[in-house]
């Protein structure tokens, strides 16, 4: 029996403005390939199927069509919980209806443990998985508020809330495994955030409890759990040091700080010949669907890294991080200059310097984050030394952007 370990997907995600749904199908496409090859029995989406909670037409459809070709594949059943992205009752919605193309899908607590665990079945119908589908664990799910708590009480009776559904799931699963046939394995599905888990900055990773400090430790889970299929982090990685229990990560880069990380799928093989409980993990390596980098230096090394990736004809999205010592106010220009005949685009810029300039005219200490958008614009046009006579013209254009862009946010929702 073959079983298939993705999660984090966040369909409808942006970077920067720059819809990428031509990715997202490309990775569809692709993992079908993949389930077909392989001959995967059960795919596994272990949260943050969409980046929002209201997902758009675009992203819905992308879904649906996904579940709809892997359930005329060699893949028998899926199982899907949901993330901290995802909306509980929009992904539950249309569960009686997905069950019926054995798309098994747990969005929230029903308040009944029983409910989260799956006995999936073979084609001649015989129970060959027992699959905990334990979704996204709200605060309100698992801890009772009470006046007075220091915020290390609230952290101590989230971790006890998770531990004890896990505990309390699980033991159900065992009992269930007991009246069918003790060789029947256990996977336990989750999306948290496991104590050590590794990070990487911008990743779009959040904290799921706001102004707690749980991260799950990773002896939390019961020891005789067969694998454990964990979303929630975006570094493919394992839990622990266990091979036995990961985190698949995301199959797209979700920022420029993932850009150049290695994507993967997790394919977890139970063989009865072997040991019937004991999986062998493999991980299979996600192709890029589009190449981003992240180019930090001065301007020699940007214009020359720019150069090479010309040359080879990339269509890479870049982001420039300039941290050169000369004031360069038109750093923009030079860059659409530098691409101008290559398929390289330029998705966001820093100008380090120019930063840098600002914060010296804050005099009280503030942060770049503490300023707002038309007070940091005021700083730039000053930290440029930008003449007066063509600073009105300057500020009405600004302004007329500012309104542009409002209004296609609003035409997007």
């Amino acid at each position: 029996m073959k079983i298939l370990h993705t999660s984090d997907w966040h369909i409808g995600k942006t970077l920067y403005g720059r819809k990428r749904y031509d990715e997202f199908e490309a990775f569809f496409t692709w993992l079908i390939e993949t389930i077909e090859q392989e001959q995967v029995d059960v795919l596994l989406i272990a949260g943050d199927i969409f980046d929002t909670s209201t997902p758009g037409n675009r992203a819905q459809q992308l879904y649906y069509r996904f579940l709809h070709r892997v359930a005329a594949s060699t893949c028998r059943h899926i199982v899907i919980i949901a993330g901290n992205h995802d909306s509980p009752s929009f992904l539950s919605a249309p569960r009686e209806l997905l069950s019926a193309l054995d798309v098994h899908v747990t969005g929230s607590l029903s308040g009944n443990p029983t409910d989260e665990i799956l006995v999936l079945c073979d084609p001649e119908g015989n129970a060959e998985l027992i699959v905990c589908a334990i979704p996204y664990l709200r605060d309100r799910d698992i801890r009772t508020a009470e006046a007075g708590e220091s915020m290390e009480d609230k952290s101590r009776k989230l971790i006890e809330g998770i531990r004890d559904h896990y505990a309390e799931t699980v033991s159900l699963a065992r009992q269930q495994r007991a009246a069918l046939s003790s060789s029947i394995p256990i996977i336990a599905m989750g999306h948290l955030f496991v104590a050590g888990g590794q990070t990487i900055e911008g990743d779009g990773v959040r904290e799921l409890y706001v102004g707690s400090l749980a991260h799950v430790p990773a002896g939390i889970f019961p020891s005789d759990i067969d694998y454990l299929a964990l979303g929630h982090l975006h570094v493919p990685q394992q839990v622990n040091g266990s091979s036995v229990m990961r985190y698949s990560g995301s199959p797209l880069p979700i920022g420029f700080g993932e850009a150049g990380q290695e994507k993967s799928v997790c394919l977890v093989e139970f063989d009865r010949q072997i040991s019937a409980t004991s999986p062998a993990v493999r991980l299979i390596n996600i192709p890029i669907f589009q190449p981003l980098e992240h180019i930090k230096g001065n301007w020699q090394a940007i214009a020359d890294r720019i150069s090479v990736l010309s040359a080879e004809n990339s269509s890479t999205w870049l982001e420039i991080i300039y941290e050169g010592d000369e004031m360069i106010t038109d750093l923009q220009e030079r860059l659409q200059s530098a691409i101008v005949g290559s398929r390289l685009e330029i998705l966001r810029v820093r100008n380090n310097r120019i930063i840098s300039r600002i914060l010296d005219q804050i005099d009280d200490g503030g942060t770049l984050e503490e300023l707002s958008t038309n007070e940091v614009f005021e700083h730039c046009l000053s930290a440029s030394t930008i003449p007066a006579e063509q600073r009105t013209e300057l500020w009405h254009t600004y302004q007329e952007t500012l309104v542009s862009l409002n209004e296609e946010d609003v035409r997007a929702e």
